[in-house]
C-alpha cells in the first residue's frame, strides 16, 4: 500500500520555507527567491527544494550562498514546526525544469504567431 506521507511532508515544507523566506527573517539575500516545488525521499531524510530567482534570469551567487546558509538554519525550526521526529536535510536546487518549460512555451508561442502571419 503506497504511503502519501512524503507528499504531505513536501507540501508542508514548501509552505514553511516559502513563508519563512517571504518574511525575510532568514536572510536579506533571499527576498527575491521563489520556491517552485519540493520533493522528499520516502524515508523523509532529505527534502530537495527547487527554486528560481523572481523575475527569472540566472541565479545570483549571493542567493545560492544564502540558500545554503538557510538550509542549515531552517532544518531544526521546520522539523519542529511540522512535528517531525527527525528533521529532513534541506537541499536547495535551481529549478532548471521550470526554465525549460518557459523556453518551450516561448517557442510554441512563436510558432503560433508565425503560422498566423503565414495564413491568408
Amino acid at each position: 500500500m503506497p504511503s502519501f506521507r512524503p507528499e504531505r511532508v513536501a507540501a508542508s515544507i514548501h509552505r514553511e520555507v516559502a513563508t519563512r523566506l517571504r518574511e525575510g527573517g532568514v536572510d536579506p539575500r533571499l527576498v527575491d527567491v521563489s520556491i517552485t516545488r519540493v520533493t522528499v525521499t520516502r524515508d523523509l531524510e532529505k527534502a530537495t527544494i527547487y527554486w528560481l530567482p523572481l523575475g527569472g534570469g540566472e541565479p545570483k551567487a549571493d542567493a545560492v550562498e544564502g540558500l545554503a546558509d538557510a538550509a542549515r538554519q531552517l532544518r531544526g525550526p521546520i522539523g519542529r514546526a511540522l512535528g517531525l521526529r527527525h528533521a529532513s536535510e534541506l537541499v536547495f536546487v535551481v529549478d532548471r525544469g521550470a526554465e525549460e518549460a518557459f523556453r518551450v512555451s516561448g517557442l510554441l508561442d512563436r510558432l503560433r504567431r508565425e503560422r498566423k502571419e503565414g495564413d491568408p
